[in-house]
């Protein structure tokens, strides 16, 4: 008779395969702190009778199960983000309308700003500020949806354009979601932390970040399936293509290797890491050089203005600018620390990238040095969210890239609504700010959207200090409350650690004391 873990769940063979007959799934009003006290509102946590919900997860019968209802509520929720943008989706923005009613979206603005409207070709045409997927995906959807407009008039084309790419960039959260379900099939609740999030009802299609998101969603299904020795070197390569297409997006999937690459190294299965990475690269490469070799110049426009922009709103930087006058106020002509970062481009970018250099060492050195070896997401979401802190430049709709990282990475409710809560606040701020700007009448004092800047780094920093402390003390570590080790570490999950380290660990740690010497 096997015996069950505190959640409730058979302790398994490997991490990542169904669950065993007669393992029931996670349920978070009595596995969670603040869902199990917020549950008293509606009668209390799941009781042991409650057998319509709590039936062993190999004989699920009802047609709504965990994960229907979490992939019907993500449906929901990109319903609600499109009623929310549906002000501004005619593209007629009179007084202010896309500020007013908060439904600013790059998706139609750069749908003529690219020239999409005229037929131009990105980076052959026009010159493209985002990496090459993403000026590839738009010209996928751009230029058919012109054509169109060609040869019927009478279509708004940016209200087609903006809807095609709603319907896949929605496709692509269902599929996020659905990827942290099979992932998670223990605990199906925690896509739905994905599923509800807030940010994901006002930033989902804000830009094209849903992109690099499920193909990093994807990336890390792959890494999950490297368990197998026999499918080891192609399911890493399969991970690392993925990651790298998903860099050739956004830059920060590739971060990810990172942590890969360190975990490997400590469970001595480092070819699995090395071969993500190269066919990453190769994937990157790859996607570049059909623009990178014709069109220099366009291809390098994301690199030039990356470099040469100054300090972005919202950002550490910014709120050190604005403390700059109020902690120390400089004499007449002379500039604070973070203004004089601003002035001097070349520097700040330089102390970014130390300051986010310094902090992956760190994780590194994290995930070396922990007692037991971290789990991937984790680490994954320390990297991004070190470069999100370090960073001159966090657009409100970056948050989307550390939701699945947050789920995967600590599945707990109430730092989790705590940092949704903070980005809420951020997103009617920056709002207030645009508005103000536009209008050069400012809507509430400067001091304000700082507050909501600063509430919103503090979160993310939270969010950190909780994961640090999981890795540091792996019984607080909710997924391995329910998993025996790490359910994303495919070819990790399970492993010891590699022989040098364990040798090492064994000359570092004091000689046991004899009963003589306890007794002297």
């Amino acid at each position: 008779m096997s015996t069950q873990s505190t959640a409730g769940i058979d302790e398994p063979g490997a991490s990542g395969e169904a669950p065993r007959p007669g393992a029931t799934a996670d349920h978070p009003s009595r596995s969670d702190w603040f869902v199990r006290g917020t549950s008293g509102l509606i009668g209390g946590p799941l009781g042991d009778h409650a057998v319509a919900l709590d039936r062993p997860a190999d004989r699920e019968g009802r047609f709504w199960t965990a994960a229907r209802i979490v992939l019907a509520l993500v449906c929901l929720t990109l319903a609600l983000h499109w009623v929310q943008k549906s002000p501004c989706q005619d593209g007629a923005w009179q007084n202010n309308v896309q500020y007013t009613r908060m439904c600013y979206t790059d998706v139609l603005a750069l749908y003529y700003a690219e020239g999409l409207n005229e037929g131009k070709v990105p980076y052959a045409d026009h010159p493209v500020e985002y990496p090459v997927l993403t000026g590839y995906f738009m010209g996928a959807l751009g230029l058919p949806v012109h054509s169109l407009g060609v040869d019927k008039p009478t279509i708004n084309q940016g209200q087609w354009f903006y809807n095609l790419n709603a319907l896949v960039l929605g496709a692509l959260a269902v599929a996020t979601v659905a990827v942290i379900l099979n992932l998670r099939r223990r605990r199906p609740w925690d896509a739905a932390l994905f599923a509800l999030a807030p940010a994901l009802v006002l930033t989902a299609t804000v830009n094209w970040d849903l992109l690099a998101v499920g193909l990093t969603a994807f990336g890390l299904l792959a890494w999950a399936r490297t368990r197998s020795d026999r499918r080891e070197l192609l399911m890493a390569g399969a991970a690392g293509a993925l990651l790298g297409l998903g860099g050739a997006a956004k830059m920060w999937p590739l971060f990810l290797l990172g942590p890969i690459l360190v975990l490997t190294l400590r469970a001595g299965r480092l070819r699995a890491g090395l071969t993500a990475t190269a066919t990453a690269l190769v994937a990157l490469v790859a996607v570049n050089l059909p623009v990178a070799i014709p069109y220099r110049e366009s291809w390098g426009r994301f690199f030039d203005l990356n470099t040469t922009r100054p300090i972005d709103w919202g950002t550490l930087w910014y709120i050190g600018r604005y403390l700059d006058g109020r902690i120390s106020p400089s004499a007449p002509g002379e500039l604070g620390p973070f203004e004089w970062l601003n002035a001097n481009i070349a520097t700040l970018n330089w102390v970014s990238y130390l300051l986010f250099g310094l902090a992956c060492l760190g994780v590194a050195a994290l995930a070396l040095l922990a007692p037991r070896r971290p789990r991937l997401a984790p680490l994954a979401f320390l990297v991004v969210a070190a470069f999100l802190i370090f960073s001159k430049v966090w657009s409100q709709q970056f948050v989307l890239w550390l939701l699945p990282l947050a789920v995967l990475a600590r599945p707990r409710w109430g730092a989790f609504l705590a940092w949704q809560f903070a980005e809420v606040c951020y997103f009617a701020a920056f709002y207030g700010e645009l508005l103000g700007t536009a209008t050069s009448r400012p809507i509430f004092p400067e001091g304000v959207f700082v507050l909501a800047s600063s509430l919103r780094l503090i979160t993310v920093a939270v969010l950190c200090g909780f994961i640090i402390r999981d890795i540091l003390r792996p019984e607080e570590d909710a997924v391995r409350q329910t998993y025996a080790d790490d359910p994303d570490g495919g070819v990790l999950d399970g492993a010891p650690d590699a022989p040098w380290l364990t040798r090492r660990r064994q000359r570092a740690a004091p000689t046991a004391a004899t009963p003589a010497d306890a007794t002297a």
